[in-house]
């Protein structure tokens, strides 16, 4: 957390303040949890995130706001700076236990 939190400090005027601990939902870095591999994610605006046409063919490009777009692009762009120049790793989490032989199917 105090990484993310000195990465996000620049961007304090455009509303990214927020670090958490917490699992915000099903996204992509689950898989990279799952193996111990520093996944995250960012908290997403729920905005339309509800509605009947999410996922669907209707769901499209034409409907992002550019102003959340401009945002995140940004602070992606900075993330992947920010991790590709530390000196060191990014800090990995425990790898999980192995599960017992009978237990794989």
């Amino acid at each position: 957390m105090p990484i993310f939190q000195q990465w996000l400090q620049p961007f304090g005027e455009l509303d990214a303040t927020t670090v958490s601990p917490r699992n915000t939902g099903g996204t992509d870095h689950l898989s990279f949890d799952a193996v111990g591999l520093p996944g995250f994610q960012f908290i997403q605006d729920p905005l339309d995130y509800g509605t009947r046409t999410h996922h669907t063919n209707m769901d499209t490009y034409e409907r992002l706001p550019a102003d959340d777009l401009k945002q995140a692009s940004v602070l992606v762009a900075s993330f992947v700076y920010q991790a590709a120049m530390r000196d060191q790793k990014l800090p990995r989490k425990p790898l999980p236990a192995a599960k017992p032989e009978t237990q794989r199917l």
